[in-house]
């Protein structure tokens, strides 16, 4: 270990209490903005659940159709016209909307009824724990997530309720599909998600269009939408983008996110700040001691410089370790918070950053020291 290395670490470990205080401060302003901005990912994340699972490669959408979860409509037909195009693999209608979901007590509850050919494919639940998504065609049944049990008053496979009057029965559970606006998402078969919901037989939500592995994707996009009129025809990272940046910029609930995750950063910038220059400015008479000594300002400049660096690397790696628990304890959440190694990268570069800045905003105060001061004691 260089000499500058063993001063930094001796200078900051020799006064235990001080070093615990800077870690904290260090710590609760990482954990602060890394909680903000997992919120933020995870909210962007969960609002695009259901495109992600979606085994389409284009989707046919009402004009201005903003998200998944648009309650517009479009004509039927569309989907008989693409079905029979060049390149075009299949293509099936998706029907969904809000309807109203009667427990066995009385209660009544809504729920979000998500539906699509399953003989294709094209949308089906994920993540399935328990039973058999391909009974879903046999009669008035559905699947449900288990995390919203206790909102539907079911207990898994088997149980029974009601959807606008209809009794339906629980015949598959998945683990971990859930709404980022609460409402719980209830999969069924195609014709009976027109009943559920009160889509007539000629409308559907959306069309989803699978191609060949060997068609060419430009040009099967560019003679579909000459075929769609007024439709839309999106990729799926297209259409990803556009319900991220709707629900997440369109919307009150994604700025308020960003604008948490940002203020985060500003007050963990400034709690380091300060943290840092208070404990650089408690070992003054040490800095003082180094010049008097014939230190060169470079040299003292290195040795605060490694402090901070030292500081950044012990507290980052506390406040990773709080992160994964946070992420942890919130997987079964309504709103998980998501931590990607991009992100943690980003962290560990903003905690050098603020720890590195107010280093050199304590360097300013120390190069003013008059070496005679550590004679006058």
């Amino acid at each position: 270990m260089s000499l500058v290395l063993t001063l930094a670490s001796r200078n900051l470990f020799h006064d235990r209490l001080r070093f615990v205080a800077t870690m904290v401060g260090i710590v609760f302003s990482v954990v602060l903005v890394m909680i903000q901005m997992g919120l933020f990912l995870g909210f962007g994340r969960m609002v695009t659940t259901m495109i992600d699972h979606a085994s389409a490669d284009l989707w046919i959408l009402p004009k201005g159709a903003k998200c998944f979860e648009d309650p517009s409509l479009l004509d039927v037909k569309l989907r008989d016209r693409v079905a029979t195009m060049e390149g075009v693999s299949w293509a099936v209608p998706l029907v969904i909307g809000f309807s109203d979901w009667r427990l066995e007590r009385g209660e009544v509850t809504p729920v979000f009824i998500v539906s699509a050919d399953l003989r294709d494919g094209s949308l089906q639940p994920f993540n399935v724990v328990d039973g058999n998504v391909q009974t879903l065609t046999q009669g008035a049944n559905v699947a449900v997530d288990r995390s919203y049990f206790d909102r539907l008053g079911v207990s898994g496979v088997g149980s029974t309720a009601e959807i606008r009057g209809r009794k339906v029965r629980v015949v598959a559970v998945t683990d971990g599909i859930r709404s980022f606006a609460t409402t719980p998402y209830v999969f069924v078969d195609l014709k009976n998600a027109r009943n559920y919901t009160g889509t007539p037989r000629d409308r559907a939500s959306s069309v989803l269009v699978r191609l060949k592995t060997d068609a060419d994707r430009e040009k099967a996009l560019s003679a579909i939408r000459a075929q769609v009129g007024d439709a839309e025809v999106l990729t799926s990272e297209d259409f990803r983008s556009r319900s991220r940046s709707f629900w997440l910029f369109g919307t009150g609930a994604g700025a308020a996110l960003f604008a948490g995750a940002l203020l985060g950063v500003i007050v963990g910038t400034v709690i380091v700040a300060q943290t840092l220059y208070s404990s650089t400015k408690d070992h003054l008479n040490e800095f003082a001691t180094l010049r008097a000594m014939g230190s060169s300002n470079a040299y003292i400049y290195t040795v605060i410089i490694y402090q901070a660096l030292i500081n950044a690397v012990i507290g980052f790696a506390i406040a990773a370790g709080i992160g994964s628990i946070v992420v942890q304890m919130t997987a079964k959440s309504a709103l998980p918070i998501v931590i990607t190694p991009w992100l943690m990268a980003a962290l560990f570069a903003l905690t050098v950053v603020m720890c590195v800045a107010s280093g050199i905003g304590a360097i300013i105060r120390v190069v003013r020291i008059d070496p005679a001061t550590v004679f006058m004691r």
